[in-house]
């Protein structure tokens, strides 16, 4: 996953989010050094990236290990190129090094 440049969490606002037992000690074994908070903060602007269309590019083709062909449901991103796949259009599934499955446009994967 992509890291965000650090913020000094004195510039940061306290704020309270309740979390079962098992999501917290699950997301702390996921975080590692990072910690478990940090890594809450990155899936949060990984979310507002997609959602807003300031899309990032966080996969190159090395990091694609297969892909299929598939039919987006819903609108996506192509996680190569940020190119939006619409609804009901082609595109692929592209399997990550790290066992996860991005949306890819067509064409995506050439050259």
């Amino acid at each position: 996953m992509h890291t965000l440049p650090r913020t000094s969490t004195t510039e940061m606002e306290v704020t309270s989010i309740r979390l079962e037992r098992e999501l917290k000690e699950r997301l702390k074994e996921l975080a590692g050094n990072q910690g478990y908070q940090a890594l809450i903060r990155d899936l949060l602007w990984n979310y507002v990236q997609q959602k807003s269309g300031e899309y990032r590019q966080m996969f190159s083709r090395s990091d694609i290990r297969a892909s299929i062909n598939a039919t987006a449901q819903q609108e996506e991103r192509c996680a190569l190129t940020g190119e939006l796949i619409r609804p009901g259009g082609p595109m692929l599934l592209g399997l990550t090094m790290h066992g996860e499955m991005v949306p890819l446009s067509i064409g995506s994967m050439a050259g």
